[in-house]
């Protein structure tokens, strides 16, 4: 998007805009002074608290139509080439068929991930986000709510929803799932955690990906990663897994067993499952929008 106006829209929000987007990006209100540009800035601001509150208003159509069917739905995130698509192809055959499963792919371009999915039999909705600026780098809630169109949730068990490769932006959507994983690859900066917090306060588990590297990469410390994720106050568990060589694909499946089993708990209950970091928004703010100016620097 650009840096004056926040136009860059993917086409899952586009109808949201109070007006069409679809323009040159030329901004003539430079020539208009600080109160023009307070005035821009106050809609821009406008604009982008509406696309949050129907982001969430799609969240929670989702989050109900995936709890009538009784499916999981698991938000991946990660930096780009950490693994998720490996990781994916290794838990389809580590459950050979004893849960059903369904992904969602996001990407800004091509269907790659979603055809080596379903080369394994699995279905699979790839969503193309477009090459703009950030607003394109992640899914949301209204992408998805098209995908699931696409799926026979009826008969599915878990629903990934591998979101597009990016630190920044997609732990700030609300997608309708019920918990967020975050992979962070040994061939990445142990420090990640520390220099992203927003997207790892979010996870619900940490999955420290191509552990097979290990022996090659003495700068990363398993240890230094855990302890930066702790810093941030998260108690969210810690897993080492390779899609390569195996290693702890089990602890893996036996964590996604443990969270349909706590899924369907809630279902039975009549409460729905939400991904920890929005379960405690719910009890400290009580689901309070955040409001979002646009000031310009007095002259």
């Amino acid at each position: 998007m650009c840096t004056d106006c926040g136009c860059g829209i993917t086409d899952g929000n586009r109808h949201l805009l109070p007006h069409d987007h679809d323009h040159p990006h030329v901004h003539p209100y430079r020539r208009h002074g600080p109160h023009h540009e307070r005035e821009i800035g106050s809609q821009a601001g406008g604009a982008i608290n509406s696309l949050m509150a129907h982001n969430d208003m799609h969240a929670r159509s989702n989050r109900a139509v995936l709890d009538r069917h009784g499916v999981l739905a698991i938000n991946l995130m990660s930096s780009p080439g950490s693994g998720k698509t490996s990781l994916l192809e290794a838990t389809i055959r580590a459950l050979a068929g004893s849960l059903r499963i369904a992904v969602i792919e996001g990407d800004l371009e091509t269907e790659n991930d979603a055809e080596r999915i379903r080369a394994l039999g699995v279905p699979a909705h790839q969503i193309t986000t477009g090459t703009a600026y950030h607003l394109d780098a992640h899914l949301d809630a209204h992408l998805v709510e098209h995908a699931l169109a696409h799926l026979d949730l009826a008969d599915l068990d878990i629903l990934f929803i591998e979101n597009v490769g990016n630190l920044i932006c997609p732990a700030s959507f609300d997608l309708g799932h019920h918990r967020n994983v975050i992979l962070l690859s040994v061939t990445e900066g142990d420090d990640k955690p520390a220099k992203y917090p927003v997207m790892f306060r979010a996870a619900d588990l940490m999955l420290l990906s191509k552990t097979d590297l290990l022996p090659y990469l003495a700068e990363f410390s398993p240890q230094k990663a855990e302890a930066s994720l702790r810093n941030l106050a998260s108690p969210a568990p810690v897993l080492h897994v390779s899609a390569k060589d195996g290693t702890g694909l089990q602890a893996w499946v036996d964590w996604l067993r443990a969270a349909r089993a706590e899924h369907r708990q809630h279902l039975d209950a009549g409460t729905t499952l939400l991904p920890g970091e929005h379960a405690k928004a719910h009890r400290m703010h009580n689901v309070a929008a955040p409001d979002i100016r646009f000031v310009a620097p007095s002259r």
